[in-house]
């Protein structure tokens, strides 16, 4: 049987109340850092917000929204997915899944695909929420589907990639990798691009597949298991793919960040950096929360360090994205963190609630759009 750790879910729902907690690996956590004052130099205003109900709750899934034709999509633990008008918020259409959501939607080919925590795949009409049909994976489903070339590609927590027909739901292909007995609680979303679906495994490795058959194109390993534990040699490649720049860029918990070339999968550099949340790119820099909460920025040529910022240590942030010439992540207490392309300085800052923001935040022009755990969704434009 397979053994999951959620590891900054589970750190981030015991700081509020303890001035240190123990990993799961036994070790003492060093408490979050007190947040500063500073004079911001980025003005950023609510544009809306909309009840979602009941958000991710206790579950740590990380329901990341969804943009499509000008209407933004998210889902719920308690199985509800609803469309909203990007630009005002009026609500669209509200559809409610036959079993609890456990993935943010996936959007594409007039679809909006959801995973559910018995394995479900359910296809919806983005334009008026019905049902268009129904598949299953072989397990949960913790990541946002992805819908490109008429094949909606799927990955399951038991390690295997699906590929289903976009038009039917019927299944194209399977692709089954084995994976430790112990691993981290949650998968990076397929990416997909010309063709090829690029996915990272719990192994520390980085697949590539044809979108059409699901064949194999390149296999390739990012970080190499290490040490006497299950613990130890935990090495998953969980966080957000980036594309760009003629490269593929990842990174793994306790392992390396490093760039593959997209054809072959060869590493052209890799730097000693442990992270669950991925990476994002910003024009020339590469930017990657480390598991230590740190946000840094290397160079996408090299792998140099350009500039780190510790104001966040073990405030668990998730995923950064670039918005307005900005990194934006969000924190364990719900805060929005926006810090500068080019030093990583403090430049904005606003809350969402009490709870974390642990589904990465979606970037639609100068406009992001955040899920809170605690079920609000708002829009966010830099500059305003």
């Amino acid at each position: 049987m397979r053994r999951f750790l959620a590891v900054a879910a589970v750190a981030s729902l015991g700081l509020a109340g303890c001035d240190w907690i123990k990993s799961p690996g036994g070790k003492e956590v060093n408490p979050p850092v007190e947040l500063t004052d500073f004079a911001p130099t980025l003005g950023v205003s609510r544009v809306w917000s909309r009840d979602l109900g009941d958000g991710a709750g206790k579950s740590a899934f990380k329901l990341r929204p969804a943009y499509g034709d000008g209407l933004v999509f998210a889902s719920d633990s308690s199985g509800n997915v609803a469309a909203f008008d990007a630009a005002s918020g009026a609500p669209r259409w509200r559809t409610e899944l036959p079993e609890p959501a456990s993935s943010g939607p996936g959007v594409g080919d007039g679809l909006v695909v959801v995973g559910g925590v018995e394995g479900a795949v359910v296809a919806l009409s983005a334009e008026d929420g019905s049902q268009r049909w129904t598949a299953r994976a072989s397990s949960e489903v913790l990541a946002p589907p992805a819908v490109a070339g008429g094949v909606v590609v799927v990955r399951a927590q038991d390690g295997r990639l699906f590929g289903f027909d976009a038009a039917d739901g019927s299944r194209r292909w399977v692709f089954d990798r084995g994976v430790p007995l112990l691993t981290l609680r949650g998968n990076g979303a397929p990416l997909v691009a010309d063709g090829v679906v690029y996915a990272g495994y719990d192994n520390g490795k980085v697949v590539a597949l044809n979108v059409g058959d699901g064949v194999l194109r390149w296999e390739q390993t990012l970080a190499q298991p290490e040490g006497r534990t299950e613990l130890e040699r935990m090495v998953d490649v969980d966080g957000e793919l980036a594309l760009g720049n003629g490269e593929l860029f990842a990174a793994s918990y306790r392992g390396q960040v490093g760039a593959l070339t997209p054809d072959n999968g060869r590493v052209v550099w890799s730097r000693d950096v442990s992270s669950a949340a991925g990476v994002a790119l910003a024009g020339d820099k590469l930017v990657v929360v480390a598991e230590d909460g740190a946000v840094a920025a290397l160079d996408i040529r090299s792998g140099a360090a350009l500039w780190k910022q510790d104001g966040l240590a073990y405030r668990w942030p998730g995923s950064p994205v670039v918005v307005g010439g900005h990194v934006l992540v969000g924190d364990f207490e719900g805060f929005l963190h926006w810090l500068s392309i080019e030093d990583g300085s403090f430049a904005a800052r606003q809350r969402m609630g009490d709870e974390g923001i642990r589904a990465t935040p979606l970037v639609v022009g100068d406009v992001v759009y955040v899920a809170s755990a605690e079920g609000e969704l708002a829009a966010w434009r830099v500059g305003g």
